[in-house]
């Protein structure tokens, strides 16, 4: 999970690492509060995988970006309409799912509180 910056404006962007690239979603809380309640996130473009492990300037300069959650995580089902993410970060922890709401718009909550 990474905080992007660009001046007044901040968001999340959630990076599932896929066979070639990081599935990316824009989420517009940071992690503490979507452990708590359900939020609605953007499906946006894939990212390339060095931004795994990447912090620094982005939008040539513009921007900048900080990890501010990592872990594991598995996919525990997977349909067009549904994902469900066992996660193991530092703050999200336990199981999550993505709920399609149209097009590139999705619901990500919090299902089953787990201890870390």
């Amino acid at each position: 999970m990474q905080e992007h910056r660009r001046g007044a404006d901040v968001h999340w962007d959630m990076m599932l690492e896929g066979e070639a690239a990081l599935v990316t979603y824009r989420l517009p809380l940071p992690p503490k509060e979507i452990a708590a309640a359900p939020v609605i996130v953007e499906k946006i473009f894939d990212h390339d995988l060095k931004f795994l492990t990447y912090e620094g300037p982005v939008n040539k300069g513009l921007g900048t970006v900080r990890i501010v959650d990592s872990g594991e995580f598995e996919t525990t089902e997977k349909t067009a309409k549904t994902l469900r993410l066992q996660m193991a970060g530092k703050i999200l922890c336990g199981e999550f799912t993505l709920d399609s709401i149209e097009q590139d718009r999705w619901r990500f909550s919090k299902v089953i509180v787990k201890e870390c």
